[in-house]
Formats: structure tokens, sequence, C-alpha cells
């Protein structure tokens, strides 16, 4: 069974979400995610500055496997994008929610983050999926 941290939030479509002390989020894609993609070998991620509506698609993960599209979790500008994944796909596999984080953001709403699901919510929606 994937790793799912208890403290973050998350979106059926395989995101995490982590509120920061500043008022702004953490995102990444969950280790289901990670796992059911294999090894990543390209990552593309939004550039700060980008406004993003919650389900746009944001970035790109690709790997051996196939190419998929990572979609926001939340409406919001994105503050900083993780530069080291452009060289280092790999740390998305390694540690999905820690180094391998993908994009920072300042939340427009935070009613948003409320409606995202808890760990055992989304392990639910993971088992109830057939994943």
């Amino acid at each position: 069974m994937s790793q799912t941290p208890s403290d973050l939030k998350y979106a059926r479509s395989h995101e995490w979400v982590k509120p920061l002390a500043d008022g702004t989020v953490e995102i990444g894609i969950s280790d289901h995610a990670q796992s059911a993609l294999g090894d990543l070998v390209f990552v593309e991620v939004p550039a700060a500055g980008r406004t993003l509506a919650k389900g746009e698609a944001c970035a790109v993960v690709e790997s051996v496997k196939a190419a998929s599209d990572v979609y926001s979790p939340l409406s919001g500008t994105v503050t900083e994008s993780n530069a080291e994944l452009a060289n280092a796909p790999e740390l998305i596999n390694q540690d999905p929610y820690g180094a391998g984080w993908m994009l920072r953001m300042k939340p427009a709403d935070s009613a948003e983050l409320d409606a995202l699901l808890s760990a055992a919510d989304y392990e639910a929606a993971v088992q109830a999926d057939g994943a």
C-alpha cells in the first residue's frame, strides 16, 4: 500500500496539498500516483507568477510508461516551482511528499482547501477506483 500522510489534503486526481506557515501551500503528486507512473524521466512545472484555476492542467510528469498531466487542486497563483525536478525528476519517485514537491501556491480561496479529501477519504477513493 502507498504512503498517505495524514497531515496532508488530497485531490481525487492524485495531487497532495500541504498548508505552509506563511499561508501558501505546497503541492505534489501522491505516492500512489508516482508508483502507478513508474520511473519518472521528465517533469515540467509551472512558472512562478502563473495563475491557476482549480482543476486546470498545470504540470506534466513523464515516465518510461506514459505522460500524465498534473491538475491544480486549488485556484491561486504559483509562488515557486521546484527547479530541482528539471534535472532530477526521480525525486518525485524517491520522496513524493518531501524533495519531490512540484510547486508552491498562494491559494485564492481557502474554502477550496477545506473541500479536499482527508488521507482516509483519499485512500478510500483509490480503493474504490480499483487502483
